[in-house]
């Protein structure tokens, strides 16, 4: 994994992981913390719902997860159009604006209608935080690591969402659901928020030199309007497509397992402490794993990364619907980690290949519109199904969404690494289009 030559365009700052190294490092320290604002809730939240709260229904429980989800689908987008205007920084400030209020308001909820609050502005922090930080480092990288960077990124994230899963429920085993382990929450925000003031710097004119090096034949694909990005990603465009719809179906993926497995594991008699190591397996592979599927996908392209990854993911909560022990549910864990760190990088980097320098943000801001929706769609999904015909059934319907969706991807989607789909960028981009 030896970072590339660093590249120079013709005006404007250096592109490469090397040039930009000590800005790269520290966006993935942010982006960790980002992450364990998300990990606070993984293991506590499911029990407080039904310990606490006393909520009966499923549904009812997952309604934080609905608007989280729905509420980050939306900031994604606007993150990625407020990040071309205004620029990455100001984006990424807000998003901790946003997020100080979190874990206070889940200390001190007195009801489950501030729990759904406290999920809304998370919902807008991470939209904002990480999508910034996305952003931010494919403007530094440049395209010949792309992959990589979008593996360290992604692995710093969800990292620190296992690692705060996991230290939650330890927490929450000897000191109770609250207030403790939202604790770790408070000193989150307060370390994101001044390291991102202080010492993050923008990134924009780093995406207008790449643009600048670009041939004089992508002009045109320079100056698509919103309107035509959001077609293009959403479905003109066979790649960032099948990309949308996979990133939806993962997510919805990380919905279950976040709101219904807890609540599966602990209708079986598990311990606090044996579900936390649960929850925390899944993002813990997930986050590791990406730093070796990044960058190969880099070696070999995205697709058949990307394919597989569903697939094994279909087999994962499968297993986690036929398990009845630990052992069973730790091993579907560890595949299901492993099926997801093959999908997300690549998924990002698909992005970044397609799309050009001057709207890129705007894409990847479409893209995690639609993949984080997956969290709302998962959460509505999976209680209805839960609800009606118990958590057992809910889990299997999603296993056959998630093979469906690597079918997808086999059938629709291009290859989109540069040096693999080596067709000029132009004649390569109209011949995808629908």
């Amino acid at each position: 994994m030896t970072p590339a030559p660093d590249t120079e365009a013709p005006t404007g700052p250096r592109l490469g992981l090397r040039a930009n190294l000590a800005q790269f490092g520290l966006l993935v320290a942010v982006n960790a913390l980002v992450g364990g604002m998300l990990g606070q809730e993984r293991t506590v939240l499911p029990l407080l719902a039904q310990d606490v709260f006393h909520l009966d229904a499923y549904s009812a429980v997952l309604t934080y997860i609905l608007a989280f989800g729905a509420t980050k689908a939306v900031t994604n987008f606007f993150a990625g159009t407020w990040s071309d205007r205004y620029g990455r920084k100001p984006v990424l400030v807000a998003g901790w604006l946003v997020g100080l209020p979190v874990p206070l308001l889940l200390i001190w909820a007195p009801s489950w209608g501030w729990v759904i609050v406290a999920n809304v502005l998370l919902g807008i922090h991470q939209g904002l935080a990480w999508s910034a930080t996305v952003i931010m480092k494919i403007d530094l990288v440049g395209p010949a690591r792309r992959g990589l960077a979008m593996g360290l990124n992604e692995a710093a994230g969800y990292a620190a969402v296992a690692a705060t899963a996991l230290a939650t429920g330890a927490i929450a085993a000897h000191a109770g659901l609250r207030p403790e382990p939202f604790l770790l929450g408070v000193a989150y925000a307060a370390l994101g928020l001044g390291l991102s003031t202080l010492a993050v710097h923008e990134t924009r004119d780093h995406a207008r030199a790449e643009a600048a090096g670009h041939p004089a034949r992508e002009t045109d694909n320079a100056k698509l309007t919103t309107r035509q990005i959001i077609w293009r990603t959403s479905a003109g465009d066979k790649a960032l497509s099948a990309a949308s719809q996979a990133g939806m179906v993962n997510n919805l993926n990380d919905a279950l397992a976040w709101g219904i497995f807890p609540l599966l594991f602990a209708a079986h008699g598990l311990s606090i402490t044996q579900i936390g190591v649960l929850v925390a397996l899944y993002p813990a592979v997930w986050g590791a794993g990406q730093l070796l599927t990044g960058w190969w996908s880099d070696q070999i392209g995205r697709k058949h990364l990307i394919t597989a990854g569903m697939l094994t993911q279909a087999a994962a909560i499968a297993l986690v619907a036929l398990g009845t022990s630990f052992g069973i549910w730790a091993a579907a864990q560890v595949l299901l980690g492993l099926g997801t760190a093959l999908v997300y990088p690549a998924l990002l980097a698909v992005i970044g290949d397609v799309a050009h320098p001057a709207w890129r943000a705007r894409a990847v801001g479409v893209y995690r519109l639609w993949r984080d929706g997956g969290f709302a769609i998962g959460a509505l999904l999976a209680g209805i199904l839960a609800d009606a015909w118990g958590l057992t059934a809910a889990v299997w319907a999603v296993a056959a969404l998630t093979a469906a969706s690597g079918l997808v991807v086999a059938t629709r989607m291009y290859e989109t690494h540069p040096a693999i789909d080596r067709r000029p960028a132009a004649e390569s981009a109209i011949a995808h289009v629908d």
